[in-house]
């Protein structure tokens, strides 16, 4: 019992510090968020801080290991239910739900625009393999599987595509008119697709 107590305590303290993270990264970014804000808002010691993550960095990896998790799930159900062989369908449901996540306030501000800096961008574009742009890369190897598209250097299309579509969610998220700006950004990378596809 005294062991399962005291994992139990420790669970509670990830809970609040992550919980702290995610919305204060969100509101203040990493750089406007300090160590003392985290355990503040979490009602925790530095210590424990130090203890779980090591600093704040790491808090903030594992927060962006959360989210991005969650929207590669959330993609991938919405994929799931298309027809497996409408590879095209497929792919704009994956746009379309990808730009919806974008226009939310922690993706917008932890994915979008603190990571590339706090994991610098090489190990950012890493990270991104087992997510964002990994999904972008199954989608085309499947649309090369099926035919649908010119046999093109894959994973030089997907680096190519996926700066577009994180171009292409940023201006939604701007917007003044998501919605118009979604449907209008997603056209527009459908096109761009488009060039690729087989006459």
């Amino acid at each position: 019992m005294p062991r399962r107590s005291q994992e139990d305590r420790s669970r509670a303290t990830r809970t609040a510090l992550e919980d702290a993270g995610r919305r204060l990264f969100t509101e203040r970014g990493f750089a406007g968020t300090s160590a003392e804000d985290l355990v503040s808002a979490a009602g925790v010691t530095r210590g424990a801080l130090h203890h779980h993550y090591g600093d704040k960095r790491g808090l903030f990896l594992v927060i962006l290991e959360q989210i991005e998790t969650e929207s590669t799930a959330e993609i991938e159900t919405a994929i799931a239910a298309i027809d497996p062989d409408d590879v095209l369908s497929a792919m704009a449901v994956g746009l379309g739900t990808f730009l919806r996540i974008c226009r939310r306030p922690d993706m917008l501000r932890i994915v979008m625009t603190d990571a590339p800096t706090v994991l610098g961008w090489e190990v950012w574009r890493e990270f991104e393999v087992s997510h964002g742009l990994g999904l972008v890369t199954t989608q085309l190897e499947n649309a090369r599987a099926a035919g649908l598209i010119a046999d093109v250097p894959v994973k030089v299309m997907a680096q190519l595509l996926f700066s577009a579509i994180i171009e292409a969610s940023l201006i939604v998220a701007h917007a003044a008119d998501a919605e118009t700006a979604q449907a209008e950004a997603q056209q527009s990378l459908l096109l761009l697709i488009a060039g690729i596809m087989r006459t």
